[in-house]
């Protein structure tokens, strides 16, 4: 599959046939990959964590990512968690698993980290329902499991995004530009992941209340745009693509594949509907530039990440977890877990420059390739 769809789809509407998904401008972050945790191996048992003012001398910490078509995981939240741990405790080991949105693979990765020796588990579960049972597991032998960015109700820790509220700010965005009644199409996210239900229930807040009304609905079990493109092709069989007068889409890459098949359907690039989007994925940022999506909620991953990594640490080194992380988020309890939460951000063309840009997620030279150039000076960025 090409990677090209972020720099072509914009000038060429015979991409609607072929969806891609960008993953160029990982350069904003650096990987610092584990070569033991890469291939899902893991590997080695820890040398042991001893308490050093609460954190860790030393140890091992597993990092289990539920799958790889989001490319925020691969491209940041792993880079970012290694690194922050390796900045805290340099001779702490991360091993690093990723289940490719298979909710067996994983439970087995829960077991190989085990048996290898992790004393911490980070684990952002395919299935936040069914991963209770791995926590058990982990808790089973004296590990304390991090519930990351999804929900798992018997987890040591939880940390995630205010969900609800995203939905909220997209329904709201899309509401916005639609700017009258009209019919759209709604593409949520796996019904298997928590996240996707509590973003589906803040987008539904608005969107029912709203003049807008949802003509066909889809819940995409693997969150690939692949699905999201072949779904909306098919109800444009069903409805005249001028009849739909926007697109709630969960996260960015359903919206490439939104913008996709509304191409391939004929529909001209400066004549989309407003299409929501998650994540800030480069590919979106570039479209939104140009006019093609609408919005998209820029979750700060790093501080998510580097959260996740200080109370790693912490818990591997046996000390009390801060109320308040040095990332400057205090403590409170989701559904019975200690939790952190962080705020969502909304993103359009108005505010490329002092969101994503500013804070160095991306660099102007990530987003302003080729065609891309003249959008971003229109925009201001340089």
């Amino acid at each position: 599959m090409s990677t090209s769809i972020h720099r072509s789809v914009r000038r060429t509407a015979a991409l609607g046939a072929a969806l891609v998904i960008g993953i160029a401008g990982l350069s904003a972050c650096g990987a610092n990959d584990d070569d033991n945790g890469d291939n899902g191996d893991g590997g080695g048992s820890g040398d042991g964590a001893s308490d050093n003012g609460g954190g860790a001398t030393s140890g091992t910490i597993a990092l289990l990512l539920p799958e790889s078509k989001t490319t925020r995981y691969e491209a940041f939240d792993k880079p970012m968690f290694e690194a922050k741990v390796a900045d805290l405790c340099p001779d702490c080991k991360v091993d690093y698993y990723n289940a490719d949105q298979d909710e067996a693979k994983q439970a087995q990765q829960m077991t190989t980290a085990l048996n290898d020796g992790a004393q911490v588990v980070v684990l952002d579960p395919v299935n936040g329902e069914g991963a209770t049972g791995m926590v058990e597991e982990a808790q089973g032998q004296d590990v304390p499991v991090i519930a990351y960015d999804r929900l798992i109700t018997n987890a040591d820790y939880y940390m995630s995004f205010d969900n609800e509220t995203v939905g909220k700010m997209q329904a709201e965005a899309l509401v916005d530009a639609v700017g009258e009644a009209g019919d759209i199409l709604m593409l949520n996210g796996s019904p298997s992941d928590p996240n996707a239900a509590q973003f589906k229930t803040g987008a539904h807040s608005v969107l029912d209340d709203s003049d807008l009304t949802i003509v066909e609905e889809y819940d995409n079990p693997d969150w690939s745009p692949e699905n999201a493109q072949q779904w909306t092709s098919d109800q444009l069989s069903k409805y005249d693509p001028s009849q739909i007068a926007g697109v709630y889409a969960a996260n960015d890459g359903q919206a490439g594949g939104v913008v996709a098949a509304l191409t391939g359907a004929g529909v001209a690039l400066d004549a989309l509907p407003p299409i929501t989007g998650q994540d800030a994925e480069l590919a979106a940022i570039q479209r939104i530039l140009a006019g093609e999506q609408a919005m998209t909620i820029y979750k700060p991953i790093r501080i998510e990440a580097e959260t996740a990594a200080e109370v790693a640490v912490e818990l591997l080194g046996g000390g009390e977890v801060s109320g308040t992380s040095e990332t400057g988020i205090e403590q409170t309890e989701y559904e019975g877990v200690p939790s952190y939460i962080f705020t969502p951000i909304v993103v359009t063309k108005d505010n490329v420059a002092d969101t994503v840009i500013k804070d160095g997620f991306y660099t102007a030279a990530d987003v302003c390739t080729g065609d891309y150039a003249d959008d971003c000076q229109a925009a201001g960025i340089s």
